[in-house]
């Protein structure tokens, strides 16, 4: 570690002490706030990501906190940061999305994205082979009507709240025992913690009327992203619900200019985003985290040609469109290069970690031992932590040796009892050190093929195959904002029977709307089978008929991509040029560039203009406001949108 990096890392432990006092933060605002967020937000959110691929987690969490934070102040009451951090808490976890398909909604989404699987042209010779216990077949009466109120549902629907309940006493107890480990013994500075916990302490200092600038630049967000959600979202909307098809402003998620460039560029995937949301992520990220990622996607466009050239991109033809060239090249090169990078950035990870772990224990004289919390913090013994972390990995070895009696079990007691803690703790000491997440990519599939199994319902098991490192930051801010640990337990408790309901709810309207994905729902019509494709890819592998997951894999390439994301690093260290972008550039490997171009564009105009007049630090405290009222705005639009298609298809089903 570099002494300029052991110096970030002691500013960071000194940005934000904990206090001195723990106060409980969960009262019946909190639970209100749930409410908020389960009946209000949750439809707004589906919605949003079905047309336009968004979240509404920031806007989820600011509108709660703000609304809340005036209804108390006209109340002449002042919100605690203890209660604040808890409805912050509280709208993010019941607004999380599902990476890759951008499903949002809770649990009844996988229900959803199930559904569509087993209906959808890339499962075509493998439909037949997934479990009922994930979905109905397809010809069940349940998929024709659009409905979860079916007893072919049962055995599914089962599963989510199982899962949903094992899944929390895992994170807890082993999320909480690292914490101990990490923050309370090793002392890590966990760097990215103070964010939130500042962030909740400032909207308490706001409800006690001593700063208003954050309410100003919330708004100017909001309104932009109103603005731009009414032509990008609601005009679709309002068309969709009183023509046959919607009308389109701009195209939804890009405009598509692969087969219009073919002759010049073959095998590109050319094109430009359409939506602005990655113009404000830009302004957000790191700088050279975006330009990284930005040369690596755009990279794509020139090397993909020579790659052609060359022999090595066989599978594209032309006449392909963006998602049919992306599925392509990544066949022939991009995924087993992704592979190979991804192995780089595990390694140096799990490098760095275990320098500083012998550094830190030389330091410390070798002490072993979880320290001693500090008193009213809400701890509850260790012992009992890891208890219900065994409770919960043993339900699922069980469960899932139930469902998939075929598979090794010694797998299932490798997964749950050893990859799991090992894996967690290694990320656990990489998020209270730098804040980044660092993965072995491709475990499971790996060992699934390994395995020798042959079938595809392990795809589907519930595997106690889980990373619960992330967790000790949430213990961290809590300790940071003095909250009691026990608070976000009860929150816990109160969110789960509210995001079972609200998810089943509105995911039930809105799929009787129609079908999911249709014309109606341009994001997901357009990347949801580019999404199918690659998960059958990879469940081919544990087929008899897995010849294109073989030509798929090639070690060549693998060993290519771990050699050049080594060799960046190295280069990048010694010349003391930005870690970050190499990150970056690693993260965007593969991906498909449109969004890239939009999102460097809002990284260049917040580096060189907008920090320049208003101030670097000035402007770094503005961008995560102004990106969560511009999230907050396209999300009020799609509130509103699905607000009128549901009233519109039930009065036009009316009988009268």
């Amino acid at each position: 570690m570099s002494e300029r990096e052991e110096r970030d890392i002691a500013l960071a432990r000194s940005v934000m002490e904990a206090p001195g006092e723990f106060v409980d933060g969960f009262d019946v605002t909190t639970v209100l706030g749930a409410l908020f967020v389960g009946f209000v937000m949750m439809p707004g959110s589906i919605y949003l990501g079905l047309v336009a691929g968004q979240s509404m987690g920031p806007a989820a969490e600011w509108v709660t906190i703000i609304l809340f934070t005036e209804i108390a102040r006209r109340s002449f009451v002042v919100l605690k940061r203890q209660q604040i951090y808890i409805l912050f808490y509280i709208a993010g976890g019941l607004m999380s999305m599902m990476g890759g398909v951008a499903l949002s909604g809770g649990p009844f989404a996988g229900l959803i994205w199930n559904q569509f699987l087993v209906q959808s042209p890339a499962a075509e010779g493998i439909a037949d082979q997934i479990p009922r216990w994930v979905a109905p077949a397809k010809d069940s009466p349940a998929l024709a009507m659009r409905t979860f109120f079916h007893r072919d549902w049962v055995m599914p629907i089962l599963l989510v709240v199982v899962g949903q309940i094992l899944s929390r006493l895992n994170w807890i107890g082993l999320g909480y025992t690292l914490f101990r480990l990490t923050s309370d013994t090793e002392r890590l500075p966990f760097p990215l913690a103070p964010v939130a916990a500042q962030g909740a302490t400032a909207l308490a200092e706001s409800a006690a009327k001593t700063e208003t600038w954050r309410w100003r630049l919330f708004s100017i967000g909001t309104m932009c992203g109103l603005a731009f959600g009414v032509v990008y979202v609601g005009i679709p909307t309002l068309t969709g619900v009183m023509l046959i098809k919607p009308l389109y402003v701009l195209p939804i998620p890009w405009i598509d200019f692969t087969q219009g460039t073919e002759r010049i560029l073959p095998a590109a995937a050319t094109g430009v985003g359409t939506s602005l949301a990655p113009f404000v992520i830009g302004m957000v990220l790191p700088f050279f985290v975006v330009v990284g990622a930005t040369c690596a996607a755009l990279g794509s466009v020139i090397i993909n040609p020579l790659l052609y050239k060359a022999g090595l991109l066989t599978t594209w033809r032309p006449g392909m469109d963006t998602i049919s060239t992306v599925f392509a090249n990544n066949i022939d090169f991009w995924l087993s290069f992704g592979i190979g990078t991804g192995v780089a950035i595990g390694l140096l990870g799990i490098g760095k970690t275990v320098k500083a772990f012998i550094q830190q224990r030389r330091a410390g004289g070798g002490r072993i031992g979880l320290g001693i919390p500090p008193a009213g913090r809400g701890d509850f013994p260790v012992p009992l932590g890891l208890a219900l972390f065994l409770l919960g990995t043993a339900s699922y070895i069980i469960l899932s040796n139930r469902l998939v009696p075929d598979f090794p079990l010694y797998f299932f007691l490798f997964y749950g009892l050893l990859w799991t803690p090992l894996d967690s703790y290694i990320n656990a000491r990489m998020t209270g050190l730098t804040g980044q997440y660092v993965g072995i990519p491709f475990v499971r599939e790996s060992t699934y093929i390994l395995s020798g199994y042959k079938g595809i319902a392990i795809w589907f098991a519930p595997v106690p195959l889980a990373n619960y490192g992330g967790y000790t930051q949430r213990f961290r801010e809590l300790e940071l904002t003095g909250t009691k640990i026990t608070s976000i337990i009860k929150a816990e408790l109160i969110m789960v029977p509210i995001v079972l309901f609200c998810s089943l709810l509105f995911w039930s309207l809105i799929w009787r709307l129609g079908p999911i994905p249709s014309e109606i729902y341009p994001y997901a019509q357009k990347f949801w089978n580019f999404t199918a494709m690659n998960q059958v890819l990879w469940m081919t592998a544990t087929t008899d008929n897995r010849a294109m997951f073989m030509e798929a894999i090639k070690p060549a390439v693998i060993l290519s991509g771990l050699g050049f994301a080594l060799v960046t690093y190295w280069l990048f260290s010694a010349l003391a040029w930005p870690a970050m972008a190499v990150y970056g550039f690693i993260g965007a490997v593969g991906q498909i560039p449109h969004d890239y171009t939009v999102m460097l564009a809002g990284a260049l105009v917040g580096r060189y203009y907008l920090a320049r007049r208003f101030g670097k630090e000035q402007w770094t405290r503005w961008t995560p406001v102004l990106a969560a009222g511009f999230s907050c705005g396209m999300g009020l639009i799609g509130m509103c949108a699905i607000a009128i298609a549901l009233v519109s298809k039930s009065v036009a089903q009316l009988p009268f």
